[in-house]
């Protein structure tokens, strides 16, 4: 699927609980910087800086498929081994929209995820809605152009 953006991030050690696989609290950690590269670096490459003034989760659900290990094996002297995720942009609503995700470890599915953000105005500590730019960029994630309906 052309529409997605795919994040390959490094595992670390401390990610590990004490069967030597990656801790389930953790995938919401790796599910993070993804999504922080998406919405930060990739909004601002294309000109939407306002996910950084303010945005804020509202709901997660992970379904854990399989578990990670940290593979040393894949691993090298210069690098870490990695997983590979891959987020989109499933759904868009005035005031918050929803990032789905797909966790890889090596060629095989791990782990699913959702996440449901809310702009929010830091300044004013209350929601806001989604702005036409944020939309714009959003829809450029979302399979088809078709995520969601006003609500």
């Amino acid at each position: 699927m052309a529409d997605r953006f795919v994040y390959h991030c490094t595992l670390r050690w401390s990610d590990l609980d004490a069967y030597g696989h990656v801790n389930n609290s953790r995938f919401l950690t790796l599910y993070e910087e993804a999504r922080v590269a998406l919405m930060f670096a990739g909004g601002k490459a294309w000109g939407v800086g306002s996910f950084a003034d303010g945005v804020v989760i509202r709901r997660h659900e992970v379904d854990y498929l399989r578990p990670v290990d940290y593979a040393l094996g894949r691993a090298t002297a210069e690098a870490a081994p990695t997983v590979r995720i891959e987020l989109w942009v499933e759904e868009i609503r005035a005031a918050r929209f929803t990032v789905a995700y797909e966790l890889y470890d090596g060629d095989t599915l791990a782990s699913t995820a959702r996440s449901v953000l809310v702009p929010f105005d830091l300044v004013a500590q209350r929601p806001r809605r989604v702005t036409d730019e944020e939309r714009a960029f959003l829809l450029s994630y979302a399979p088809g152009g078709a995520a969601g309906r006003p609500a």
